[in-house]
């Protein structure tokens, strides 16, 4: 039985902290490494090299960077396109690290399926919001865009390595949002073009 709670948890925690770099690709790791450095988190062997000072440290610069420049007008939206990939990388290895007491064929093919996928739509839904926020304020409205994914990458971050079976259940409502958003915003795409286009004529 507390086999099978210690590997239900890790996949709580590590969808949870998957989804949690959809919304800022290096906080989550970087507090997820700092968790696994003091061993407050049970880790997988083979990612166990995440909780080593170096890659605290790499991870704590990364992340202030990262911060930062989303504040930066237009570099955000450049960054999205970047982030886009980056995020499901570090939410399939986040999530792998938290993965324990499954045999790594099924620890990596998990992480790649449930964390790489939450990550993924979760970015995709930021997109489309600083994508909206953009058409609709002139990038006005950006930074307070990045200020409410910085402080839901690190409320649902901490919620994972603490509740992480309510952290799921936050994940869940978060993914339908994203979805929403993301097909609301597909289908506005067009008509924002159509309207661009007549206006340079």
């Amino acid at each position: 039985m507390d086999d099978v709670l210690l590997v239900l948890g890790g996949l709580a925690t590590g969808v949870g902290l998957a989804a949690a770099s959809g919304l800022r690709v290096f906080l989550p790791a970087f507090l997820a490494s700092l968790a696994l450095r003091f061993e407050l988190l049970p880790v997988s062997e083979s990612v166990g090299w995440l909780g080593h000072d170096g890659a605290v440290l790499g991870l704590g610069v990364a992340t202030m960077l990262e911060l930062v420049a989303y504040y930066v007008p237009w570099l955000d939206n450049l960054l999205d396109s970047i982030a886009t990939p980056a995020a499901v990388v570090a939410g399939v290895l986040v999530s792998a690290a938290t993965f324990v007491g499954l045999p790594e064929h099924l620890q990596w093919t998990a992480a790649i399926v449930l964390g790489g996928g939450a990550a993924g739509t979760v970015q995709l839904g930021t997109v489309a919001t600083r994508a909206l926020s953009s058409a609709t304020t002139g990038g006005l409205g950006n930074p307070l865009v990045a200020t409410a994914e910085n402080a839901g990458a690190s409320f649902l971050t901490l919620l994972a390595l603490v509740l992480p079976f309510l952290a799921l259940a936050l994940v869940v409502a978060l993914l339908v949002l994203a979805f929403r958003r993301v097909r609301r915003w597909r289908r506005r795409r067009p008509a924002d073009l159509e309207a661009v286009s007549a206006g340079r004529r």
